[in-house]
């Protein structure tokens, strides 16, 4: 399988560079390149490419707007890249559909790493973006919950699934605490993501904390 991406960025070395890296690689291939948003989501709708990464700070159309429309109009998956890592960015990104952030200094092979971890359904953000969002989802947990649409129709399982979720724990941690089998967390995860139209975990995670199920100190990393 050949990972098809997109890549937009209104710096053009910086563009070039990324799209170089990737497109030494066997199985990944750079479709098209983009200097502002708007052109990166005519080339994602063009292409319909398995990635698309986004500087974040773009001409026309803004790399999380271009995210918001991509994830909701195509099966595109967005990662975000930046040279900041405060903050409201990495929540609003994230808000947005986006499944990876990285800062715009990430290490050759992590680039690589987070294309492939993502096409593979995966999740992916910079350690220091880690920290950010975590100090970020603390915050915001301290203001009334928020309803969120689905929420109700989990399963009991499936709550406290959530709740495991959003304490950062893994599909064999959520298995020994709840003493059942990998392969039923799974099945728990996949019906918490649908149900609550949710795309990944770091989504999930977000979610357990806006809707108080999860509160300040109980992250486990």
């Amino acid at each position: 399988m050949t990972i098809r991406v997109v890549v937009a960025d209104d710096h053009e070395l910086m563009r070039s560079g990324f799209a170089l890296i990737l497109d030494t690689q066997p199985d990944i291939t750079v479709v098209a390149e983009a200097a502002d948003g708007a052109h990166a989501l005519a080339a994602v709708r063009a292409h319909a490419p398995d990635i698309a990464l986004l500087d974040i700070h773009m001409p026309v159309m803004d790399g999380i707007e271009a995210a918001r429309t991509i994830c909701a109009e195509t099966g595109t998956k967005v990662v975000i890249l930046t040279v900041f890592d405060q903050d409201e960015y990495v929540y609003e990104a994230l808000h947005a559909g986006a499944s990876g952030f990285l800062l715009k200094d990430v290490r050759r092979d992590d680039l690589v790493h987070a294309v492939r971890v993502v096409t593979a359904g995966e999740s992916l953000l910079a350690p220091a973006v880690t920290r950010k969002l975590i100090d970020d989802l603390v915050r915001r947990s301290a203001r009334p919950p928020i309803a969120i649409p689905g929420m109700d129709t989990l399963t009991g399982r499936e709550r406290e699934t959530l709740a495991l979720l959003g304490q950062g724990l893994s599909n064999p941690e959520i298995a020994a605490a709840l003493v059942v089998s990998e392969h039923t967390v799974k099945t728990h995860v996949s019906n918490v993501l649908s149900k609550l139209g949710l795309r990944d975990r770091i989504q999930a995670v977000i979610c357990a904390y806006e809707s108080g199920l999860v509160h300040p100190g109980r992250w486990r990393r």
